[in-house]
């Protein structure tokens, strides 16, 4: 049975016609999935005859509070959200000065193996539906009882391995018929997909692209991101200079310092060299330590000296301000924890 948050409002319309309604009804029913309602007899604006077509012909999908962690420093808030067939997914939600912002997941697990990442650990289960990767903001909404007017697609799962459906959760969350979240309020994070960059631009949306570069130069990457066993960093700044052309955006550049990898004064200079003339912006992450895994973060003078260095070879760049400390609030932990249970 379909759901009908996998939908796109066009495709709303069509449906409803399918079944002999008027197109306007899709403007209502759009707008109760955007609020949480979890049963078509919630939608007290269409008749009943409306409501039992439903009913026989269509499912609102909906998810379930596994597990909530609440900031007592800033009020970041982890969920472990459970999904109809069983399986878990994290989203976190951040405050910032500017609004209120929702990190999501794209997939069950995730198949690309960079070595400094929790998610993933045990590779990918499958890819979220857009219904699925909606409802992570629906349901957090309606528990937190404010609104959410900011994304960033950086959870678990990688977004570009799950194109079609994340162009979908896009268009649906961008209507103002629905979430009405608007797209330069929007960032996707990709490991560098390549042929899939390529593609995004082509969609023409002016979302935020951000890339986890995390190297200065193939020999380190190849060595923590097995994306770039197969797409090499020149094709990977190819790709983002072609997406700066179509769509005139400011591309993000994430870069996890890690301690003895990454994170010296020459690997500053090679990545300024790298990204020399681009419009971009570098993000600098502290890495998440990890049990599984031997990566730490260097200390807080090593961080602010790469940053003042790139900032000095004329690259823009931040150290990414830590949320959520006391709960751990990186991606992937929480649900790799309750998957050994």
């Amino acid at each position: 049975m379909i759901d009908l948050k996998d939908l796109e409002y066009g495709e709303l319309c069509d449906f409803l016609t399918g079944l002999g309604e008027a197109k306007f009804r899709a403007k209502q029913i759009f707008s109760w999935l955007s609020k949480g309602v979890v049963s078509f007899d919630e939608m007290t604006d269409i008749s009943k005859e409306l409501r039992e077509k439903l009913e026989k012909s269509a499912h609102i999908s909906r998810l379930e509070i596994e597990k909530k962690l609440v900031s007592k420093i800033d009020k970041t808030t982890k969920y472990l959200f459970c999904l109809e067939d069983g399986n878990c997914i994290e989203s976190v939600v951040m405050y910032y000065k500017h609004g209120v912002t929702i990190c999501v997941s794209s997939q069950i697990g995730c198949r690309m193996g960079c070595r400094f990442c929790a998610s993933t650990i045990g590779g990918r289960v499958r890819n979220l539906t857009s219904g699925e990767i909606l409802n992570q903001i629906i349901f957090a909404e309606k528990d937190l009882g404010e609104r959410i007017s900011n994304i960033v697609i950086m959870g678990i799962g990688e977004p570009l391995d799950n194109f079609s459906n994340v162009i979908k959760f896009l268009h649906n969350a961008n209507n103002p018929n629905g979430l009405n979240i608007g797209y330069r309020h929007i960032s996707l994070s990709t490991c560098g997909v390549v042929p899939k960059i390529y593609e995004l631009a082509e969609q023409n949306l002016p979302i935020t692209l951000s890339i986890s570069l995390h190297a200065p130069d193939d020999s380190i990457r190849d060595s923590i991101m097995p994306i770039n066993h197969k797409y090499k960093i020149e094709e990977l700044i190819k790709a983002c200079k072609e997406y700066l052309k179509r769509t005139k955006r400011r591309i993000s550049f994430e870069y996890a310092l890690i301690s003895g990898v990454n994170d010296t004064a020459e690997n500053a200079d090679e990545l300024s060299r790298l990204l020399s003339g681009m419009l971009c912006h570098v993000n600098i992450i502290p890495v998440n330590s990890i049990k599984e895994r031997e990566y730490v973060s260097g200390d807080k003078e090593n961080i602010r000296k790469f940053c003042e260095r790139l900032l000095k070879n004329g690259i823009n760049a931040t150290v990414r301000r830590e949320l959520g400390r006391d709960i751990n609030a990186s991606c992937g932990q929480l649900r790799r924890n309750s998957t050994k249970q």
